[in-house]
């Protein structure tokens, strides 16, 4: 059994130290580096707390769009009035932003109070990074007596963290190829295993999918709904993929305006003022754009061939072309072939690959270099969002 140590020389007035060193002794926190399958670790660490569940539990499965999902769908339950606690993952600068409520990342001190008492139960369990921090958020919740928790899923659905208890609601985001070495080699058994989110839900809504995969989820489940795509005017969030996001958001308000009633949440869903909040809402690291220098620099964590065609058709409209697009991967991955069709819409692809302490320092260090060759020019930047993290860095106000 591994032993909880308090971190040698933090004090609660160093908490975001102190948090990341408790952490750091659950092991990596790099998504399916940390990928623990199955739900007998969750089970023992939560069967211990005795938590009261909200009236409403909706959880979030997909390949990509699921934390844009995640946050709009909060936006608009928020603007009727409702209480939301959201799970997302992974952070960009701060272990908090991954567990809010009422859109707020939670407390410093709330979340060092909360840590105490679960990294013991944690460590004696076994629990990964992300189970933990799945246990953290869901506490954290039950203390607020939140009336909705959004969860997103990590890897797959079948065995996450996030499917270890029951859910209302499963929302499915488009889905394709992403942690083969956990899911499968090919779209149809990826999606077998994401098609987990809608077990035991009452309601289950999909985006628009391939047929193949459609196939799959309508075996699965034969009441599935699909959404239909909302010509949204404009979002705050860039990229005409968001429409799917924001699309698949609103179906959920459509689909609890009949079920909050059952649940004992008598808050009206008005249609215009959650499209408003879907609309309005902004998402951390999703072509977010941002200044260093006179240079425009627009940084998406898309960093797999699925994001990256989802982006293609909104990059003409950032910048025409852009000075350079720089892909950061790991070194277990490949976005080789991607970067042909990256290629129309700039004027230099720049592509290296590395372990995360690499990715990241090779990261910056290209875009400082090529904001020095150009420096009124303008540059995506595609990567994890440990790579996005490390421009934001740059920021004086990061």
């Amino acid at each position: 059994m591994r032993q909880a140590i308090p971190p040698a020389g933090l004090s609660l007035n160093n908490k975001p130290l102190h948090i990341e060193a408790w952490l750091a002794q659950l092991g990596q926190p790099s998504a399916d580096r940390d990928y623990l399958p199955g739900h007998a670790r969750m089970q023992a660490l939560l069967g211990g707390l005795g938590l009261q569940p909200p009236r409403l539990r909706i959880r979030i499965a997909g390949t990509n769009g699921k934390g844009s999902t995640a946050f709009m769908l909060a936006a608009a339950l928020q603007s009727a009035g409702l209480k939301v606690g959201l799970y997302t993952s992974p952070h960009l600068l701060h272990f908090n932003e991954r567990i809010r409520i009422q859109g707020e990342p939670v407390a410093d001190a709330l979340l060092y109070s909360t840590m105490q008492r679960l990294m013991p139960l944690a460590l004696a369990a076994g629990a990964s990074y992300f189970e933990t921090a799945t246990a953290l958020a869901l506490d954290i919740f039950a203390a607020a007596a939140v009336d909705v928790e959004i969860l997103e899923a990590g890897v797959g659905a079948r065995l996450d963290a996030t499917t270890a208890l029951p859910a209302d609601l499963a929302l499915i985001t488009p889905i394709g190829l992403d942690h083969q070495i956990w899911l499968g080699d090919t779209v149809a058994e990826v999606a077998s295993e994401k098609a987990w989110v809608m077990q035991g839900c009452r309601s289950s809504i999909s985006a628009p999918q391939p047929k193949i995969v459609a196939a799959v989820l309508n075996a699965f489940n034969q009441e599935v709904k699909y959404c239909n795509i909302i010509a949204w005017p404009q979002l705050a969030v860039a990229g005409n993929h968001q429409q799917i996001n924001a699309s698949l958001a609103y179906a959920a308000v459509q689909q609890l305006r009949d079920l909050l009633p059952e649940l004992g949440l008598g808050q009206d869903l008005n249609p215009q003022l959650a499209r408003q909040a879907i609309a309005t809402c902004r998402v951390p690291g999703r072509l977010q754009q941002v200044q260093i220098g006179s240079a425009q620099v627009w940084l998406d964590a898309a960093h797999n061939r699925h994001a990256i065609e989802a982006l293609l058709p909104s990059l003409s409209a950032l910048a025409d072309p852009f000075d350079a697009i720089l892909v950061f991967t790991r070194e277990d991955r490949s976005l080789e072939q991607e970067l042909a069709l990256l290629a129309p819409y700039a004027r230099e692809i720049i592509h290296s690959r590395g372990d995360a302490g690499g990715e990241t320092h090779v990261a910056v260090q290209a875009l400082q270099q090529a904001v020095a060759r150009h420096p009124h020019g303008t540059f995506l930047v595609l990567g994890s969002f440990i790579t996005v993290a490390a421009i934001l860095r740059l920021l004086p106000t990061a």
